[in-house]
């Protein structure tokens, strides 16, 4: 296969990190800005963003050739404004070239381009690049990074503007963000939530721009501890330290730390140590007894608040465990937010949970940089112990439809049909996900490596249907589930994960 060259102004699709990949265009760096040592790279500017960002020319690929490829594999409704974006500013430059083809040489001489130097890995400046013919992108060319939507029509156009990159003293992370507008990882979190008001009064926050598609954040400048280095705890710490946050971390199990430290944390020796050392302090374990004991026991949680320090409980636990732990942690001057998080594993690694908080909203917004970089989608629910209430009920429905997909797929096979068949009109229907695809897959092949672990769900759905004997409200589904997860962690499936409640029916 040939090698593909790019030069400034070519449009590329770009690939940074754990973001999908993104058009933009190739352009000239500020002067004073140099190309990371050792890497052969281009610096990219992305449609419908406000960022830059160098990248490794093996994260490239020309617009044109695969436009079709990523449209098929993206369908977000910012992606498709960036791509609408691109086709506007292509349109401009045609009806650009066409006017000047009229006012050409009147002897028809065509006009030679000079051919422009590829980017070598050992060049220091990228504006050696820019053929001296080009006009500057900052003078009249029409810029991709700040696009502005005019009206609400489908058919309302782009505003473009030009602006001078800024210094960010973040571009270590390979991201800049430029405007002469604060960028929207700059502005006061209130500017960019969208709040949602219900009719029960409680009040709503989701985050306006999803991290993982403009990946623009500036850390807090506070003191972060992480408590807990679990399948989901060790994904939010690893996307904390990625986006620039300073993190404290202590786990049970010392040797998991090591990987982090490893990694630019900090070591704390006890829980009460991290939370002394730290302005914010999260933890997410397994249950409200471990959620209980980090507070309240030896060199625990409790020791270490002082007024104004910050307790954050990521753990999903049940309301009453969340209200004790509350009035402990604010009867000696502390803060308090609840914010158990929505996912498994791999969106933990992903920095794609979704976050419901409730408690002290002022934690919330000064947890603004550290949500957004473990999570897409940030809802803040009131008072201390809604979160968990509604992280339970999610879970119950959850555990639930996991249950009931195991036990279609072993009727199908118990009646003669094939399991795959199954999965595959079940993936053409009403029901297709990417959460049933990946659990029945896993199951057809016999891989139950923990993604959420069964006995977590398990647990989930006995404090749910606590929640709702509490309610007097009857939860006769999510009582049958609970026994068949009864069932198979009997079988000894509690450290799997949570699909291999299917074991349950075969045994």
């Amino acid at each position: 296969m040939a090698t593909v060259h790019l030069r400034i102004g070519d449009l590329v699709w770009g690939k940074l990190g754990r973001y999908p990949p993104w058009p933009g265009k190739i352009v000239s760096p500020p002067k004073d800005l140099k190309k990371p040592r050792g890497k052969k790279c281009h610096f990219v500017k992305f449609f419908g963003t406000e960022d830059h960002a160098w990248i490794k020319v093996e994260q490239l690929k020309p617009y044109h050739a695969h436009k079709e490829e990523m449209i098929k594999i993206n369908k977000g409704k910012r992606f498709q404004q960036a791509v609408d974006a691109v086709e506007d500013f292509l349109k401009k430059a045609k009806g650009k070239e066409q006017n000047s083809d009229g006012k050409g040489d009147s002897k028809g001489k065509k006009a030679h381009s000079k051919p422009l130097k590829i980017l070598e890995e050992d060049d220091e400046d990228l504006s050696a690049l820019k053929d001296p013919s080009e006009k500057d992108l900052t003078d009249s060319d029409p810029e991709p990074s700040t696009i502005e939507r005019l009206g609400a029509g489908p058919g309302s156009g782009f505003k473009w503007e030009s602006s001078p990159v800024k210094d960010d003293p973040h571009f270590h992370h390979f991201l800049l963000s430029q405007s002469e507008k604060p960028a929207s990882s700059m502005e006061p979190i209130s500017k960019r939530l969208k709040i949602i008001e219900e009719d029960t009064g409680s009040t709503s926050i989701q985050a306006a721009d999803s991290t993982a598609v403009n990946g623009s954040i500036t850390p807090t400048d506070k003191r972060i501890g992480f408590l807990g280095l679990g399948l989901m705890g060790s994904g939010i710490v690893s996307n904390l330290l990625k986006m620039g946050h300073v993190v404290t971390v202590w786990n049970r199990t010392a040797e998991k730390c090591d990987l982090f430290i490893q990694e630019g944390a900090r070591l704390g020796r006890t829980p009460a140590e991290v939370v002394s050392m730290c302005d914010i302090t999260f933890s997410c374990v397994s249950d409200p007894k471990a959620a209980r004991d980090l507070v309240l026991g030896p060199s625990g949680v409790l020791q270490g608040i002082r007024p104004g320090k910050c307790y954050v409980e990521m753990s999903t636990v049940d309301p009453e465990t969340i209200t004790e732990l509350s009035q402990v942690i604010t009867s000696r001057g502390g803060r308090f937010l609840e914010a158990p998080v929505a996912g498994s594993q791999q969106l933990s690694n992903d920095g794609m949970l979704v976050i419901l908080a409730a408690g002290d909203r002022t934690v919330y917004e000064d947890c603004s940089s550290c949500f957004q970089a473990m999570g897409k989608t940030s809802f803040f629910l009131g008072e201390a112990g809604n979160a968990a209430r509604m992280m339970l009920i999610l879970n119950m429905v959850q555990g639930s439809f996991m249950a009931t997909i195991a036990e279609g797929l072993t009727l199908a096979q118990a009646t003669g049909q094939s399991q795959q068949t199954f999965l595959d009109i079940l993936c053409q229907g009403q029901m297709a996900s990417t959460f049933v695809d990946q659990k029945c897959q896993n199951i057809l092949q016999g891989n139950f490596k923990p993604d959420y672990y069964l006995k977590h769900i398990q647990k989930d759905l006995r404090l749910a249907i606590s929640m709702g004997d509490m309610a007097n409200h009857p939860t006769p589904m999510a009582a049958a589930a609970n026994e068949v997860y009864k069932r198979a962690k009997a079988l000894d499936q509690s450290d799997n994960d949570m699909s291999a409640v299917y074991r349950a029916y075969i045994h």
